[in-house]
């Protein structure tokens, strides 16, 4: 009955739903008659109008039309651009911050018990102002130069004249009104020592973007240092996330400086920063990265750190060269780190693995293999590093699972 039901819906039709509850990536389900349907713009418990945009074997998707019964959390947008048929980018803008956290809150718990077989208790911990809180962006143009972004799950570009989650000095709204040549993918960072810098590429093309404005290489001030990172290396996109970050890694791992580290998936050097501040010299890090722009910054910002090391390559082609780590940090890619190298980090017998992860699926899909492999997750935290948007940033610790 259900897979006749899900036949039997059309791109374009529209009805009434109820719905249900939130799910991974941001969408929220609904169910029309035994079919399985993710909505856009909705919130759990509503009483909408939906319209089908695309239909599937397995679910379908929808946006939402019109609110009939509206929850208490919906708000307006600050942002005209955020609606259906607009920019793609702030899919949470018409849910109060608050709940915003709370459904966020609620996936990760989902993900964990229906992935690891794990209850946990999280609140997602606000870190930054909801609006003007990114320094990291990749604008699009149309065929005719107009600045915009994607709207979601399309290519097709929407001219935007302001962006509100962006930080102020991005100056964004002053960019929209430069007429830039067609098709251009607009890659723009601004560095907490006040440098702007603008690259551009096809947007049809992935290849490397060509700067043209600004500095080839931003300046980071982080704590006591100051970290290079250059404009194709990977930089945390919320101004706050850094301190965040390294705060939750030291309070975390309690790192002592006889003890050897790796600092896996580990950029430009964010974390090595925060242990060399801390250690000293007494310390021993190896920082893997697979990026040649990251660990040429990384090789420049720990040039008189001799107890430093820098590899560059895939994470679990070089982990077998280790023979011992105890303290493990790793901050892989959306996709997470997979089996093979949890099985390799698991060999070097750490004492912590402290996981940081943007993707909560990913980092459950992770912590089953870690407590296959002997581990528990001691502590899990959450942090809104990306309002507006349905993104996470988790950070979970991992120790040996003593058996008495």
């Amino acid at each position: 009955m259900a897979k006749d039901a899900r036949a039997s819906l059309q791109v374009g039709e529209k009805f009434r739903v109820k719905i249900e509850k939130i799910a991974h990536g941001g969408h929220f389900i609904a169910r029309h008659e035994g079919a399985v349907i993710f909505v856009r713009h909705a919130i759990p418990d509503e009483e909408v109008m939906i319209e089908i945009t695309s239909v599937g074997s397995s679910f379908n998707r929808g946006d939402v039309v019109e609110v009939i019964t509206p929850s208490p959390d919906r708000v307006a947008a600050p942002c005209v651009y955020a609606k259906r048929d607009g920019c793609g980018g702030c899919d949470f803008q018409h849910i109060s911050i608050q709940r915003q956290r709370s459904l966020k809150g609620d996936v990760i718990k989902e993900q964990f018990a229906r992935i690891a077989k794990i209850d946990v208790d999280i609140e997602v911990q606000e870190v930054s102002p909801a609006l003007g809180w990114r320094t990291r962006f990749t604008s699009v143009t149309t065929r005719n130069g107009a600045l915009g972004f994607y709207a979601a799950r399309s290519h097709k570009v929407i001219p935007v004249d302001d962006c509100r989650v962006l930080v102020r000095e991005a100056n964004y709204s002053e960019l929209s009104k430069k007429r830039w040549q067609g098709d251009l993918r607009v890659e723009v960072s601004v560095s907490n020592t006040g440098e702007r810098t603008i690259a551009t590429a096809n947007s049809r093309e992935e290849g490397a973007a060509t700067v043209i404005e600004g500095p080839e290489v931003g300046h980071y001030k982080i704590g006591a240092r100051q970290l290079e990172v250059s404009q194709r290396s990977f930089w945390q996109s919320n101004a706050a996330a850094p301190d965040v970050l390294i705060a939750a890694v030291l309070e975390s791992v309690q790192p002592k400086p006889e003890e050897h580290f790796l600092d896996l998936y580990g950029g430009v050097g964010l974390f090595t920063s925060a242990l060399i501040e801390t250690l000293g010299s007494e310390s021993h890090i190896h920082l893997v990265e697979g990026s040649k722009s990251a660990t040429s910054d990384a090789a420049r910002n720990f040039v008189n750190n001799p107890n430093v090391k820098i590899h560059t390559g895939d994470v679990a082609r070089i982990l077998p060269r280790f023979s011992r780590a105890d303290v493990i940090i790793l901050d892989p890619p959306r996709e997470g780190a997979g089996l093979e190298v949890v099985k390799q980090m698991v060999a070097l017998d750490p004492r912590a693995i402290l996981y940081i992860a943007c993707d909560p699926a990913a980092l459950a899909r992770d912590a089953s293999y870690l407590i296959q492999e002997g581990y528990v997750m001691r502590t899990l935290r959450s942090y809104d590093l990306f309002p507006m948007t349905h993104h996470i940033e988790s950070v979970a610790l991992f120790e040996p699972n003593k058996v008495s």
